[in-house]
């Protein structure tokens, strides 16, 4: 009446049974592993340019100011798109602040690069180290670094939500003859 299966046939069966298994669980795993691993994403200065340079090399109070017009690249490898909030970005010369740019916020997509166009007035009321800043005047050269870190949550398929943030460390020479930025350096 009632089909009875042979015990070769069981355990064929079950074999199959264990084998799917241990697939999915492979296949998930390796899921989990590549696709839904979340990584910080990377800001960097893509390019900068400089307009209005004005130095002054007067021996009571040395200083100088300019617009500095940059492109920040906010690189996105993750499979879900992470958005952040409006920081401000620092610019320094010597340790010292002398600018800042915002920057907004804004969404960089999924496994892409967002760049926004950011301007910041840089400039310097007096210098503590007057030799220093006349010396690089006198070689041509001003080095800056500029910092920022960008703060949010990258989102998987509208279900992981985690914190993230992005930071952004470059070093960069103004020619202060040619008036141009050499030497831009993000890590």
């Amino acid at each position: 009446m009632a089909d009875r299966l042979h015990p070769r046939r069981k355990k064929k069966i079950v074999a199959y049974v264990i084998a799917g298994v241990i697939a999915q669980t492979a296949i998930i795993l390796l899921f989990v592993l590549l696709v839904m691993r979340i990584r910080n994403p990377k800001v960097r200065l893509s390019s900068a340019t400089v307009e209005n340079l004005k130095l002054n090399t007067s021996s009571t109070s040395p200083s100088f100011g300019m617009q500095l017009r940059a492109e920040v690249a906010v690189k996105n490898t993750n499979f879900g798109h992470f958005k952040f909030d409006s920081t401000s970005a620092t610019i320094s010369y010597q340790g010292a602040t002398v600018g800042s740019a915002d920057i907004m916020k804004a969404k960089a997509k999924a496994r892409s690069t967002k760049r926004m166009n950011v301007t910041a007035s840089v400039g310097s009321k007096k210098f503590s180290s007057a030799t220093q800043f006349r010396s690089d005047v006198n070689s041509g050269t001003l080095t800056l670094s500029g910092h920022a870190k960008l703060s949010g949550k990258v989102v998987l398929f509208k279900i992981f939500k985690k914190k993230k943030s992005a930071e952004m460390n470059c070093t960069m020479d103004v020619d202060t003859k040619a008036k141009v930025i050499k030497n831009l350096k993000c890590k």
